[in-house]
């Protein structure tokens, strides 16, 4: 439990701010989940495992940067498996920087932006299985280069208007309404 004590503690704090009903559930389960199973961050817990994301926005707060992923098929923030790493900030913010190309990625704050919890459907040798993932807000400079991962099909600097358009799911959208609430965007 000791190797868990931070994340569960950015968890907590993340847990009492003034949530939604539906984030609130899905903090409280990731709590629950990083508390119960000492393997949460490994990938080869065939229950689910944690995840770390970044929500990388521009220097205007205006546009948020997504990958059309190649696997789920679906526009999404930036992220990935924690691999055994507890400290999802740090997974989020290499992932943004392996899956972008983007050198310049900053984090803003060191507190966590969101927590989603989402069934992954069944591929060749993983069974379904939940995400626990953990989203952080970063920002980049829209100028510089992208590079297109083997993860990604695209990247594209969204504006937050649009991002719905894209994908109207409900995880989206929220954080889309916390940079507009947070920045006024």
């Amino acid at each position: 439990m000791s190797a868990r004590r931070p994340l569960l503690a950015l968890l907590r704090a993340h847990a009492a701010l003034p949530l939604d009903a539906h984030e609130a559930s899905m903090a409280a389960a990731i709590i629950a989940f990083v508390e119960a199973n000492p393997r949460c961050a490994e990938r080869s817990l065939a229950e689910g495992h944690l995840t770390g994301s970044a929500w990388i926005v521009d220097a205007a707060r205006r546009r948020a940067l997504l990958t059309h992923h190649r696997k789920l098929g679906l526009w999404l923030q930036l992220g990935g498996h924690a691999d055994g790493g507890l400290d999802l900030r740090e997974v989020a913010w290499r992932e943004a920087r392996e899956e972008s190309g983007l050198a310049g990625v900053r984090p803003l704050g060191t507190g966590i932006f969101d927590v989603d919890r989402h069934r992954i459907p069944a591929r060749k040798d993983e069974s379904e299985h939940w995400h626990y993932d953990v989203r952080f807000l970063f920002e980049a400079d829209a100028d510089e280069p992208l590079v297109v991962s083997g993860e990604s099909r695209e990247l594209a600097w969204v504006p937050l208007g649009e991002i719905a358009a894209r994908n109207p799911e409900e995880s989206l959208a929220r954080m889309v309404r916390k940079t507009q609430a947070r920045f006024g965007a």
